[in-house]
Formats: C-alpha cells, structure tokens, sequence
C-alpha cells in the first residue's frame, strides 16, 4: 500500500529540560528531527511533511541535508492544527495512507510501517501500541484506588489512516478542544482503529533521562569507518608555504592549481575516503578555474560538510607531514587549531605529526613535500 506521512515537531518540548526544543536536539551526532524523516523514507514514504514552527523553517535544510521526498511547512499553536496543516500539505490521493508520526520518536522503522499498513487493509486507522505492564493507582498524595490494567494499552506513533478518513474526521473535531492523539479524532468520528504490536524502540524522548537512555540505543544503530589521503606537492619559486591552514615562510613556494596546502588536500581525501564519496579531485578539479589559487579550507570543509549530509560525525583526524623543510614543530600548535576550528571539532582530535625520510627519495633531496592523513568517521549504519 502507498503512504505518505506527516512528521509533527513544532512543539517546544519543555519537560525535556533547558535547550533547544527535542526535535532539534541531537542524537547520536544528528538532529533527533532527522532520525524519524529517514525512518520513515527508509520504509518507503512516498512524501514526508515535517510540520515546524514558522520560526524553525529556514533549519530544516540544515537538518534533513542530502534527503529527498519532504518538505516543510509551518504549525500551528496546538499539536492538532499542526497535524491539520501536515495533512492539507500532502499531494498523495485522499484514499491513500496517511502516517502521523512524533518527531520526538527517532527509532521508526520499516517494521513497524508494515504492521500498520497491513492493518489498514481492515480497518480506518491502526495504532502501534504495547500493553501496560505497571500496577495503576489513581490518587493525590495518598493512593485512593488501584486500577485495573486489563485491556489498556499505552499508544504510539506512527499511527496510520485512511488520509481522506482522517480529515473528514478532523473536520467533526469540537473547536477548543485538543485531542491526546491523532487515533481519537478518529474514533470519536465513528472509525475504526485497529491495535497492532508496538515497540520498546518506539520510546518518546519527553524526559532529561530519556535522552540518555536513546544515546544508548542509537550506538547501536552507527558505525565507525576510516579514511586514508595522501598527497605531495613540489617545491617552486616563492618565499612560503600553506601547510594544514597556516602559512609557514620559507626559501621556496609549493607548486599547485590552489594554494598547493599537501595538508588539508590529503585530509580532505581522508574524509571523502571515509564515507566513500570519491576524492578532491572529482569534487574540486584541476581544470577548472574556480579553483586556481584557492584557499583550501574550503575543500576541508565542503568534505566535512558532505560528512553531516549523511548524519556522521567526524571523530577524530590525524596527518602527518614528510619532508626536511621547513620545521613543522613550531606550528604544529596552530595547525591543530586551524584544522578543528575547519572541521567544528574539539582540538584534542586533531593530531598532527612530522617526520623525515633521512635524506631518501624527493623529500629528502628537498624537491618537495608529501602529506598522510587519516580520519575516523562515525556514521548511521
């Protein structure tokens, strides 16, 4: 069955504690609001509408980089008329499925898409949902009463409709008042709304301690990959060098179409090598003008730039510069520095070593100068 879904995040999520509010607040290195738009294009959305408030349109770019099949529109001042915007947004047929999912719950999956869907082939609506496992008391202070938990179950999301059902039902919603979810505007309506197995993975990030607890979980679901660069320059004419972000004087130049910075281009590779996504040269040519003298920060940063499109983090880097001259000792400290601030990383991560080749090869006869970098790359598995 085709479905489209409709991912609501224009909430301020207050309960969760100082800072931005959940859906833009990162897990495992990328904003929660992006775990759930991928979730559900994973398992096959033909469109996703990501509701916001009107004053986080201009982020969603920034989050959801890389993606296809969504887009954006603003909320409203309650979580229905944010859903309502959601579903006047979608182009998919009315008789299609409709998903209406939390932000707020990152770890959607194929799964759980399909038991809903096969659900909806026999009713108006489904609702993952698990049955409630604590004893119930109902008080103040004191306990006034224990309750049954006999057939009551706690509901997630996604929840999935018929799209014309749902807003036909919407339309019968008394005004001024706020259903808990989208399954009882629903039935309230005279729908039917099937149950089907929900999921421990399908948590809501409410609480400080929630937000622990899905670092755990998301580890799980990541993986670390390695990246190699190398590359070397020859001396010219010129009175100094570009060597990881900072200029060095010496008695000669480095010949290249950029600044030649051997540094930063075989780190840039390293990074490119380590999400698979070819090398400088394929995303910066030679040939190509732009590029004649440019700095090449900006190739360290469109490859780290191309690492957060994919959700990754990069971990940590490490290059190492072979040549008899110049002494990189004395600017080691400001290379570190120039690279993390590049890459948006803790200098701590950033190592950057020199070493010679004992008067051996085109290094040791001074002709020029080679770069070795690695980087450690953390990305969705």
């Amino acid at each position: 069955m085709k479905f489209s879904a409709v991912v609501v995040a224009a909430g301020e999520g207050l309960r969760a504690g100082p800072g931005d509010p959940k859906a833009w607040r990162r897990l495992g290195g990328r904003p929660i609001l992006r775990w759930s738009v991928e979730g559900l294009l994973s398992a096959g959305a033909e469109q996703v509408v990501v509701v916001v408030a009107a004053d986080r349109l201009a982020q969603v770019e920034g989050a959801l980089a890389g993606l296809a099949g969504w887009t954006a529109v603003a909320g409203g001042s309650t979580r229905a008329a944010s859903v309502q915007a959601g579903l006047a947004a979608l182009t998919a047929a009315d008789d299609n499925a409709v998903l209406i999912h939390d932000a707020a719950r990152p770890f959607v999956a194929r799964a759980h898409v399909e038991r809903l869907l096969a659900a909806l082939e026999r009713a108006d609506g489904a609702i993952p949902a698990t049955p409630v496992p604590d004893t119930l008391k109902r008080g103040d202070g004191v306990v006034t009463a224990t309750v049954s938990r006999d057939g009551l179950w706690r509901a997630q999301t996604p929840q999935a409709f018929r799209h014309d059902r749902l807003k036909a039902a919407y339309r019968t919603w008394p005004a001024g008042e706020e259903p808990t979810d989208d399954a009882s505007v629903l039935e309230r309506a005279g729908g039917a709304v099937a149950l089907v197995a929900g999921d421990p993975m399908l948590l809501k990030l409410t609480y400080p301690e929630d937000f622990l607890m899905a670092e755990q979980l998301a580890g799980g679901q990541r993986i670390v990959r390695m990246g190699q660069g190398v590359d070397a320059h020859r001396f010219g004419p010129g009175d100094a060098v570009w060597l990881c972000g900072v200029l060095i004087p010496h008695d000669h130049g480095l010949i290249g179409h950029s600044d030649a910075d051997c540094g930063l281009h075989a780190l840039t590779d390293a990074i490119l090598g380590a999400v698979g996504d070819g090398d400088i040269g394929e995303h910066f040519p030679p040939t190509d003008e732009r590029w004649k003298g440019a700095s090449s920060d900006r190739f360290l940063k469109h490859a780290a730039d191309r690492v957060a499109a994919r959700g990754g983090r990069i971990v940590n880097v490490d290059v190492t510069l072979v040549c008899e001259r110049p002494r990189i000792r004395p600017h080691r400290d400001a290379m570190r520095a120039r690279i993390a601030a590049i890459l948006e990383i803790p200098v701590e991560r950033v190592s950057v070593k020199a070493t010679t080749t004992e008067g051996m090869g085109f290094t040791g006869r001074q002709e020029g100068l080679l770069a070795q970098a690695v980087a450690t790359v953390e990305t969705p598995a």
